[in-house]
C-alpha cells in the first residue's frame, strides 16, 4: 500500500468523549502543510517515523517481525499495516498530539498500533497491562489520553479505569498475517465540526511528540515525560552506531515493550536498521523457551537487565542447552550488572557482555561499553557516553575533573526538554543547561562512565524504577497502619528490592501478611514489598523527618547500594 493511500473503508470517528460536545480543536499550525514527498525526504533522518520507512523501503522483504511458528511480517507488510490502522485512527477521529494508551502484552498488535499512532501523528502511551485499576485511573488521567487500545481478551482493570474517566476504549487484534489489523474503535456519529484530518495531510514533524511515558520520582508522584519524533530518533541511531546494528541482525525481545528499554533498544533500534525482531509467543519472557525462540529467529544478540541475565545462568547451571547461538554480543541495561555475573555470562554464552547506562528521560541510552573491534570493554563501568554530551558537575555547575565523582549531567538530541506540566521539577532536572539524571558517578582518564551511587531515592527492583512515595501512599490508605514507609535494599537477584516498616494504630493487631494482602491488591506486584517490618516506632532525624536511609540502615544491615542507571 502506498503510505499516502488510505483505505477504501471509512469507520466512525470516535464518540463524543474523545472530543467534548460543543468543542471545536484547532489542528496543530504545522498540521497544514504543502504536499508530502519533498518535506518527507527532508525529514526523514530526524523522525523516527521517516527512519522506519526509510528501511522498509530498503528492505521491503526482509523479516520484520515474528512469532515462533506462528506469524511473520516482512517490512513490506508490516508497513501496510502500519499505514492502513494509522488511516483508520485518523478517519476515526484521533487528531494531531492526541494522546493513545496503550495496555498490552509483548504482541504484535502492540507494535503495529504503537507504529500507527505515531504515523497519524498522535502520541502512544504504553502502560503496564497488569496495573491496578487505581494505578490506570492516574496514569491515564495524568498523559490525558482520548483513547485506550488494548489485546482481543481484554483487561478488565484498564477497562474499569477508562469507564471512570470516560475514555473510549478500542480492541486490536492480527488473527492473520494476510489479513488486515481488526481495530474495534468505538461507535458514535460522525463528527460535525470537520476537525478530523486524513492521513494523506499528516506529515511527522520531528518536533512531534510521538511517545509518552512515566518516570517514577523519590520526593515526588510518577513524572510524565514526552519523548518527540526527534529525540526518538536520535536515540534510534545512537544505539545503531555503537553496536553496529544492520539488516543481518535479529534479536528476540525480553522486556515489556512498555519500558523504554525494551521498546527503543530492542524493537526500534533493530526495526530502524532492518534488522529482524522475534517476540515471545506467551507475550512476555520466559526462560524455558528463550534459546529456542533464539535459536529459531538466528538472533545475534539481545538485551536485558541484570535479573533475567541471572535467571538464564541459573537455568544454564542446572538445565544447560545443547548449544547455543553464535551472538555477536550481549548487552546488559537498566540495573547494575556485577562483575562476576559478566564474566559468568561470558563463559556460559560464548559472547562479548557489553553494559550500558540509560534512562526515560533520554529516550533511552546514554552510555555504553563498545563491541570488541571498537575497543576494550571495562567490566564495572556503564561505557562511554554515546551520542550526547556527559559532563560530571559539582552543587554550582561547575565540571568535576576526571576520577571525582559529581553528578552525572547530560544534554543532546535525544533527551527530553522536560516533564508535563511540572516547572518545579524541570528547573532542578536541566539547572546549568545540563539534563541532570541524579546518579553521582565519575568519568575515568579513558572517557569511562562509572556509577557509585545515587541522589534520588528511587527504587531500581531488577530495571523497574518504583517511587518510594506511592507505596507510602498506599500503606497509609490502610485503616490500621499509622506510619508508613518503603525504601530499598540491596538484593542479589533484582539488585535493590523493596521492604518497608509500618507502625500499626493503638489497638490495632497488625500482621505481615494483611500488610502484603493490602498492597498485592493496590499495586501491581513488582511494586509489592518483599518484607515488612511491624515496629512501634522509627528512627527519625533531629527535626522529626523519617529518612529512608535511616530508616533502611535501621532495619537492614548496611550493605554496598547498588549503582544506579535506567
Amino acid at each position: 500500500m502506498n503510505p499516502n493511500q488510505r483505505p477504501r473503508s471509512s469507520p466512525s470517528r470516535l464518540p463524543s468523549p474523545l472530543r467534548p460536545p460543543g468543542t471545536r480543536r484547532e489542528p496543530c499550525a504545522h498540521t497544514r502543510l504543502p504536499t508530502v514527498s519533498k518535506r518527507v525526504t527532508t525529514m526523514e533522518g530526524l523522525t523516527l517515523t521517516g527512519v522506519l520507512r526509510k528501511a522498509a523501503g530498503d528492505f521491503p522483504s526482509r523479516r520484520a517481525i515474528s512469532i515462533s511458528g506462528r506469524l511473520e511480517l516482512s517490512y513490506a507488510r508490516l508497513h501496510q499495516l502500519v499505514d492502513a490502522a494509522a488511516a483508520r485512527l485518523a478517519d476515526a477521529g484521533v487528531l494531531p498530539g492526541d494522546v493513545v494508551a496503550l495496555a498490552f502484552p509483548n504482541t504484535v498488535e502492540l507494535v503495529i498500533v504503537f507504529l500507527a499512532v505515531i504515523r497519524a501523528r498522535a502520541v502512544a502511551a504504553p502502560l503496564n497491562p497488569a496495573y491496578t485499576k487505581d494505578e490506570f485511573v492516574f496514569y491515564l488521567s495524568d498523559s490525558e489520553s482520548k483513547l485506550l487500545v488494548i489485546n482481543a481478551e481484554g483487561n478488565a482493570a484498564a477497562e474499569a479505569a477508562a469507564a471512570e474517566l470516560g475514555i473510549p476504549r478500542s480492541a486490536a487484534s492480527l488473527p492473520d498475517a494476510s489479513g488486515t489489523l481488526e481495530l474495534s474503535l468505538p461507535t458514535g456519529s460522525t463528527a460535525a465540526d470537520g476537525t478530523a484530518l486524513p492521513l494523506d495531510t499528516r506529515v511527522n514533524d520531528p518536533s512531534d511528540v510521538a511517545l509518552f511515558l512515566h518516570t517514577s520520582g523519590s520526593t515526588s508522584r510518577p513524572k510524565g515525560v514526552p519523548l518527540t519524533q526527534r529525540n526518538l530518533a536520535a536515540s534510534v541511531k545512537n544505539i545503531r552506531s555503537v553496536y553496529r546494528l544492520s539488516e543481518t541482525d535479529s534479536t528476540v525481545i525480553v522486556l515489556p515493550l512498555f519500558h523504554v528499554h525494551g521498546l527503543v533498544a530492542a524493537l526500534l533500534s533493530s526495526l530502524s536498521a532492518g534488522a529482524a525482531v522475534a517476540l515471545p509467543a506467551a507475550g512476555r519472557f520466559s526462560a524455558s523457551t528463550f534459546w529456542a525462540d533464539m535459536r529459531a529467529s538466528g538472533a545475534t544478540w539481545y538485551s536485558a537487565v541484570p535479573t533475567i541475565h541471572q535467571i538464564l545462568l541459573d537455568r544454564h547451571a542446572t538445565r544447560p542447552e545443547p548449544a547455543y547461538p553464535e551472538l555477536r554480543f550481549i548487552r546488559s541495561c537498566s540495573a547494575s550488572l556485577a562483575p562476576a555475573i559478566l564474566e559468568h555470562l561470558e563463559a556460559a554464552f560464548g559472547a562479548p557482555v557489553l553494559e550500558a547506562y540509560a534512562m526515560t528521560e533520554a529516550a533511552h541510552q546514554m552510555a555504553s561499553n563498545p563491541l570488541p573491534e571498537d575497543g576494550p570493554r571495562k567490566p564495572g563501568a556503564v561505557g562511554r557516553p554515546t551520542g550526547l554530551e556527559m559532563a560530571i558537575l559539582d552543587e554550582e555547575g561547575a565540571r568535576r575533573p576526571p576520577n571525582v565523582p559529581g553528578e552525572v549531567c547530560i544534554r543532546g538530541p535525544n533527551v527530553a526538554k522536560g516533564y508535563k506540566n511540572n516547572p518545579e521539577a524541570n528547573k532542578a532536572a536541566f539547572a546549568f543547561g545540563w539534563f541532570h539524571t541524579g546518579d553521582v558517578g565519575f568519568l575515568d582518564a579513558d572517557g569511562f562512565l562509572h556509577l557509585v551511587g545515587r541522589i534520588k531515592e528511587l527504587i531500581n527492583r531488577g530495571g523497574e524504577k518504583i517511587s518510594p512515595i506511592e507505596v507510602d501512599a498506599v500503606l497509609l490508605e490502610h485503616p490500621d497502619i499509622a506510619q508508613g514507609v518503603a525504601f530499598g535494599v540491596p538484593d542479589d537477584k533484582y539488585g535493590e528490592e523493596i521492604n518497608c516498616a509500618v507502625i500499626p494504630r493503638e489497638g490495632a493487631d497488625m500482621e505481615e501478611a494483611e500488610v502484603l494482602r493490602h498492597c498485592r491488591k493496590n499495586l501491581a506486584a513488582f511494586k509489592v514489598p518483599k518484607r515488612v517490618f511491624i515496629t512501634d516506632s522509627l528512627p527519625k532525624t533531629a527535626t522529626g523527618k523519617i529518612q529512608r536511609r535511616i530508616v533502611a540502615e535501621f532495619f537492614v544491615p548496611p550493605a554496598k547500594a547498588p549503582r544506579a542507571g535506567a
